[in-house]
């Protein structure tokens, strides 16, 4: 994968949002693009939509363990609840899905954000 998009109301504040949890940084502008990357050659593409609902959608962050912690504790330090399970039950716990752990949050425009510190075990 290259790039993926993240429609947003306000690209600057949901950028800024995620960008701040996962520890990374915000880009360039790149046309009506302001881009996150991932590290690993991979960009999400904050996209403005000011006029049209969105369509929340699901983004799942495999990050290293290390990390994890701090990302709690950027999620407490901001007020944004997160929850053990997508279903949202479980405020302010994490899971221990798949020998590792994970959370889930919702960014400014409701999309469900997930970290998960091991890869989902798949049939």
């Amino acid at each position: 994968m290259d790039h993926t998009l993240v429609h947003a109301h306000d690209r600057r504040l949901s950028a800024e949002f995620l960008a701040a949890v996962l520890g990374l940084r915000v880009g360039a502008p790149f046309g009506p693009f302001l881009p996150i990357g991932l590290g690993n050659g991979v960009t999400l593409d904050c996209y403005e939509k000011r006029d049209e609902p969105i369509q929340p959608q699901h983004y799942a962050f495999l990050v290293p363990e290390e990390r994890f912690d701090a990302m709690i504790a950027r999620l407490e330090a901001v007020g944004v609840t997160y929850y053990a399970d997508p279903g949202h039950t479980g405020p302010g716990r994490v899971n221990d899905l798949f020998g590792g752990r994970g959370a889930y949050f919702d960014d400014p425009d409701g999309h469900t954000m997930e970290i998960m510190t091991r890869p989902r075990v798949r049939p």
